[in-house]
């Protein structure tokens, strides 16, 4: 397994995901996390159009390369455009300076992974994933996965890697190739345990798990329970779900959040959690959620639910 820091910084939401964010809170946020103790920071060129890499890479210029690790994507190369509008229909705050095509064939592999270097401005990155394949399972396995397992035995990268918002097409990854790290977002958290599976299979495999999006996207993000679930309104049956999550929370003296965060990394394969955030006082919050110890007695109470 990869060693990686319990918690992660995901770097979407510096990205302008949704909104603008100022380089002075991008950066705040970038600080907040590593006196966290956070080494783990994960981008792709998906997030702004490359301005999360660029921020991430300028953030680390001059820190030891040794000292964190840092993980970029694959599948979606960036072409330059010369639009006049914004990549909103996309969810990013940030002008349509180029626009995304869908490529897991080996060259747009090597040719995407250049691109995240030089705007990082690394000499390589420690893992690659492969980013939502999920209708592209064929080239995916037939060109991106031996493209990355040759680039991971060059020595250009450390780990190879799947990111999805599922469990199942990951799960075959990992039975049918020679994977390092699953990044699994939303289907293994205190509320949603669909992804168990993959995990239990990942255990079994010697595959990482980095647990991302465990807010599920809002609903579990405040004490008083959100109203978003996967990016969109939240079903009345899971705001009800989570509202019993958040009372029995309460009664161990518990938030939300703080189940939120530390639920995952009790599953053996869980290497990291994976936090997004905008602002330096978001990222003190999650650490300091992070850091809360949990009763197990609470693990045991949600379990009955």
């Amino acid at each position: 397994m990869i060693t990686l820091s319990p918690l992660g910084f995901g770097g979407g939401p510096i990205g302008n995901l949704y909104a603008e964010v100022s380089d002075e809170d991008a950066f705040g946020a970038l600080e907040a996390a590593w006196d966290a103790g956070v080494r783990y920071f994960d981008t792709a060129p998906h997030y702004g159009l490359g301005l999360s890499e660029r921020r991430i890479g300028a953030f680390l210029a001059g820190r030891p390369r040794e000292s964190f690790v840092v993980s970029t994507k694959v599948g979606r190369v960036l072409e330059p455009g010369f639009g006049d509008g914004d990549d909103r229909a996309n969810g990013f705050a940030v002008p349509a300076t180029a626009w995304r095509r869908w490529d897991f064939g080996a060259d747009g592999v090597r040719r995407s992974l250049e691109s995240s270097l030089d705007r990082l401005g690394l000499d390589r990155v420690d893992v690659v994933y492969l980013h939502d394949p999920d209708a592209h399972w064929e080239q995916a396995v037939s060109e991106a996965v031996p493209a990355l397992l040759a680039l991971r035995s060059e020595g250009v990268i450390s780990a190879v890697g799947v990111g999805m918002n599922q469990w199942e097409m990951p799960a075959r990854f990992v039975r049918e190739t020679d994977l390092d790290v699953v990044l699994l977002a939303g289907r293994y958290t205190v509320l949603e345990q669909t992804g168990a599976p993959l995990l239990d299979l990942c255990a079994s495999r010697g595959v990482s798990v980095v647990a991302a999006g465990v807010f599920n996207s809002g609903l579990l993000a405040r004490p008083e329970v959100g109203d978003t679930y996967d990016y969109r309104a939240a079903p009345e049956s899971l705001v009800q779900r989570a509202r019993q999550i958040a009372a029995v929370c309460a009664r161990h003296g518990v938030t939300l959040p703080q189940a939120a965060v530390s639920f995952p990394a009790q599953h053996p394969a869980v290497v990291s959690v994976l936090l997004g955030v905008r602002t330096a006082a978001e990222m003190r919050a999650n650490a300091s959620a992070a850091s809360t110890p949990i009763p197990d007695t609470l693990w045991h109470d949600l379990s009955l639910l």
